[in-house]
């Protein structure tokens, strides 16, 4: 074992270590070679080699959402660190544990016209937990455990991304048999968030209201103990709203927000308004529950998370500080009865929607939406499912998905840039099967992620391809819009057999609706490589499908 002759490199690469960090992907460059050689050169690292600095930051990004725990990324100097920021966005938004390690040249070579250097310190201010610029030279050692110790433990602590900065003078390649520095490592911390403050102004609230809403956004799996599910879920006077990223399901839960609301008029809308509506979990997909609780606002909205607390419908009125389940045991056994028909009426109404859904859906022509319906219901059991953004997310919030399968989609900034990475990251490390559905423009914007030598042979990616962005003919007067072809929809005649043959995945096409169910059936089978099944759908009656249904339903 051999270890880089900078102490910088030994500093970073050693606290790393004490703290569990130890996947690391890395960016091929010289600037950084003292710490591709600090994590290579030691077997208690797993490291990665991806080339693509935007596909590696999403790939880590996977990685962290699977392992619960930060994963670094490494690059050289310049430009390379600002492809990660996109995956360092999502994280922030997504409270993803990521560790961004910059190389740099020391400061007396900034801004002097050398190549490959830009200013570094700093460069993600806005959407970073912290940023840790430390200084080359021994004078500076003690000063910079303490900025790693720090930026370390804020990702783990408060899991999202942090950035550290580590300047390095030539020689880079330089390596030692023993290293130098022994970096003080200080532990992060396990704070536990009780809940201290007095509840007894919101039991109050609770108890009165008849009509109380409690909306779930996007949770990992698991992560909400399912006898305080149970107890929502048996109260008459509750009604409960979930997506498919909530990944929390119950037979008493209302999981196709859009389905039913969407037909509504003001009447509806009046009786569905709760008094009191309590929401936890990250971002909310559905756009229609957010156009509806900002018109019909409830008189209370609580919210219940650690870190923050977004006012999505105006009428935010308190922040309780700690997880959901520390809330529910401090609060719900407290809770008293009131009589209530306000979950079995909404239930009487879902069971009049889904049953207009199984009529629509058998008798739908070959669309998107008929696509999305058999492969929702043909997906393995016990799989992890990867979602990309913008129709497919959608479309994912319309049809039932098996409790059996996890459910993960970057809605933290909801962009297409990374899904496919952040798939195959994931896929990378669970140790589960995954399936990835996306779009076409979201598949070919991120198809340098299938340049990846680390892709698990049981990977598969679904590509609905309808020949350009189709969610753009759905929204109202886009399709009005002068060259809207060209600079909305984005037109093309793309595939992604090319693809496949470069990166070898085994590539299944599907053209005619007759052989859609026998071909999936198939393209799940065990194979020796992953492998990518294109769905070509007609372009042109997808807005149409899928707006009619919403009129069938009502």
């Amino acid at each position: 074992m051999k270890f880089s002759d900078k102490p910088l490199s030994q500093t970073v690469t050693q606290l790393c270590l004490a703290k569990g960090i130890d996947h690391i992907v890395i960016s091929p460059g010289s600037r950084n070679a003292p710490l591709t050689l600090g994590f290579t050169e030691h077997p208690g690292f797993t490291c990665y080699s991806i080339v693509d600095e935007r596909c590696a930051a999403f790939v880590a990004l996977g990685m962290a959402q699977q392992l619960k725990r930060p994963v670094a990324v490494v690059c050289t100097s310049g430009s390379a660190l600002l492809n990660y920021y996109p995956a360092i966005a999502e994280a922030f938004y997504s409270d993803i544990p990521l560790v961004v390690l910059s190389a740099d040249r020391p400061a007396a070579l900034l801004e002097i016209g050398d190549g490959q250097t830009i200013r570094q310190e700093n460069v993600f201010a806005n959407h970073i937990l912290y940023s840790a610029n430390c200084e080359e030279g021994t004078e500076h050692q003690i000063a910079n455990e303490t900025l790693i110790n720090v930026a370390l433990n804020t990702a783990i602590e408060l899991q999202g991304p942090v950035h550290i900065n580590v300047p390095f003078s030539e020689p880079l390649y330089h390596t030692s048999e023993v290293p130098s520095v022994r970096p003080q490592h200080v532990p992060a911390r396990n704070p536990k968030r009780p809940v201290t403050e007095d509840l007894s102004a919101y039991l109050k609230r609770w108890n009165k209201a008849e009509r109380k809403m409690v909306l779930l956004g996007a949770l990992p799996p698991h992560s909400v103990e399912h006898k305080w599910l149970d107890a929502l879920a048996n109260d008459p006077s509750v009604v409960v709203f979930t997506e498919a990223t909530s990944n929390a399901q119950h037979p008493a839960f209302f999981p196709s927000i859009d389905q039913l609301i969407a037909p509504l008029d003001a009447k509806g809308f009046e009786a569905l308004r709760p008094d009191v509506l309590l929401t936890f979990g990250g971002m909310i997909v559905s756009k229609k529950v957010k156009a509806f609780l900002r018109n019909y606002q409830p008189d209370h909205h609580w919210h219940v998370d650690p870190k923050r607390a977004y006012d999505t419908y105006f009428t935010l009125d308190h922040h309780f500080k700690t997880t959901a389940n520390s809330f529910f045991p401090a609060f719900l056994p407290k809770t008293q009865p009131v009589t209530s028909d306000y979950r079995t009426h909404w239930h009487s109404i879902q069971q009049h929607r889904l049953a207009k859904h199984a009529e629509y859906t058998d008798s739908v022509p070959f669309s998107d939406f008929k696509v999305f319906s058999t492969l929702f219901r043909l997906l393995p059991k016990d799989i992890h499912l990867q979602l990309s953004n913008s129709a497919t997310i959608r479309y994912a919030q319309l049809f039932d998905i098996h409790s059996s399968i996890e459910v993960y989609c970057n809605r933290g900034t909801s962009g297409i840039d990374g899904s496919t990475s952040t798939a195959i990251g994931a896929a990378m490390v669970s140790g589960v099967a995954t399936v990835y559905v996306t779009g076409d423009l979201s598949f070919f914007y991120d198809s340098n992620a299938l340049w990846n030598q680390y892709i698990p042979k049981d990977f598969k990616i679904i590509v609905v391809n309808n020949g350009g962005g189709g969610i753009f003919r759905i929204l109202p007067g886009a399709k009005d819009a002068e060259n809207f072809g060209t600079f909305f929809e984005t037109k093309h005649t793309l595939t992604a057999k090319p693809l496949c043959e470069l990166f070898g995945f085994e590539y299944t096409a599907v053209k005619d609706p007759a052989d859609l169910e026998g071909t999936m059936g198939s393209f799940f089978k065990a194979s020796e490589r992953p492998g990518l099944l294109e769905i070509f759908t007609p372009s042109e009656v997808n807005d149409s499908v899928l707006l009619d249904y919403f009129k069938y339903i009502k």
